[in-house]
């Protein structure tokens, strides 16, 4: 298939990150940033990484793609398939979901569930992602696989569906488990997909509430990441702890437009792993800043469409698109490139890839991104094509 490079006359542009598009950006040169930090941000942890949620880059990494034990961390994998069925209707906030016996058996964290207890999935959340129980984690995923096993399978697919390589579960919940592993890097791409799904941040944000409030023995829910309450800006989303992985943390924090996510893995205590991830998010918020390029809904460019029902397929902006700058650098020397075959046979698919925008520094090519059809277009049927074909031919310039 024949390309042709379309450049878009514009001084600065870049698409931001695609539904398709879980790797992290390397940044390079000095308009982005760069992998590694000036300094060590986080020395007391065995495995970190800094990310930009919005585009995937990468502000500082460590041993990012360790494979290590990530206790609790497990739940964020949990919740994002928990938020993706009841975005999908699958499910319902108001759903019930019964306890069994096993769930019930989960030791550690908890929110002590009794056998044929019910909770709504609403009150479930809340005990996954503010008190990381682990009776809850399991009682979710029997309701939505009907067993835990069936779960992780699912756990398991999503992780290879995100094009991560460190990974595998054994649990839904992070308990010590054979073969049950993650890494700094793999764990802030999960937490980027997570926050996708903006109803999460009422759970991961909230720094206490009740369940059971109603009854005679209400339980208290504080949330186990004390950031939410003493970082500003800071609303997730996942703490863990076991003696094997030690205290680990996937943080996230929004500020003047940016959104961070911070993982640690083995810090040594909670006031290391707390006061690392504080000072990973003053880094990226200091040093960072967001240029918009493009929102949700602009036009950006035209593709021909061959033998289909229509001709043209226009290009919109399916998010707000955006580039991450060190401060104290213009956008001067940003571009990016529309890559587009001349045309395309129909019928295509809507979320189709149909073709590719690269965006350079200089002559540094930063990212590539896919860009998707946004709709179905079907084959012209033999009259419609041949009304085409007949009109043209009578067309006179």
């Amino acid at each position: 298939m024949r390309y042709v490079m379309l450049v878009l006359c514009i001084a600065v542009s870049v698409l931001g990150a695609s539904s398709g598009a879980y790797a992290e950006e390397k940044a390079k040169g000095t308009g982005t940033g760069s992998t590694a930090a000036a300094v060590d941000l986080a020395p007391g942890a065995r495995s970190a990484i800094l990310m930009d949620a919005g585009t995937g880059t990468v502000i500082y990494e460590k041993n990012s793609h360790d494979k290590l034990p990530p206790a609790s961390i497990t739940k964020i994998m949990t919740m994002l398939l928990t938020v993706e069925a009841l975005d999908e209707g699958r499910l319902q906030l108001t759903d019930k979901v019964r306890t069994s016996e096993y769930a019930a058996s989960m030791g550690g964290s908890q929110i002590f569930l009794e056998p044929g207890e019910e909770m709504t999935v609403d009150e479930m959340l809340k005990g996954i992602a503010m008190a990381s129980g682990n009776d809850a984690s399991v009682a979710m995923a029997e309701k939505i696989a009907g067993s835990e096993s069936a779960f992780v399978d699912l756990m398991n697919s999503k992780a290879e569906e995100l094009g991560l390589k460190d990974t595998h579960f054994a649990n839904c919940n992070g308990l010590p488990a054979q073969n049950h592993y993650s890494s700094a890097h793999d764990i802030a791409v999960i937490s980027r997909e997570l926050l996708k799904h903006e109803r999460i941040i009422k759970y991961t944000g909230s720094y206490q509430d009740y369940l059971r409030k109603d009854s005679a023995k209400p339980f208290w829910l504080v949330n186990t990441n004390k950031l939410v309450r003493f970082y500003t800006g800071a609303d997730g989303l996942k703490t863990g702890y076991t003696s094997e992985a030690k205290f680990c943390l996937s943080a996230t924090a929004a500020r003047d437009g940016l959104r961070a996510v911070a993982v640690v893995l083995g810090e040594p205590n909670t006031k290391t792993r707390n006061s690392e991830v504080s000072g990973m998010f003053d880094y990226l918020f200091s040093q960072y800043k967001m240029h918009t390029i493009h929102k949700k809904g602009d036009a950006i460019g035209t593709l021909k469409i061959e033998k289909g029902v229509k001709t043209e397929l226009p290009l919109t902006a399916e998010e707000t698109y955006s580039v991450l700058l060190k401060k104290g650098i213009t956008q001067e020397g940003i571009r990016h490139e529309l890559v587009l075959p001349a045309n395309i046979k129909a019928p295509v698919a809507a979320d189709q890839i149909i073709g590719k925008l690269v965006v350079y520094q200089g002559t540094n090519v930063i990212k590539k991104y896919e860009l998707k059809a946004g709709e179905d277009v079907a084959k012209a049927g033999w009259w419609k094509l041949f009304k085409r074909t007949t009109g043209s031919l009578f067309t006179i310039d």
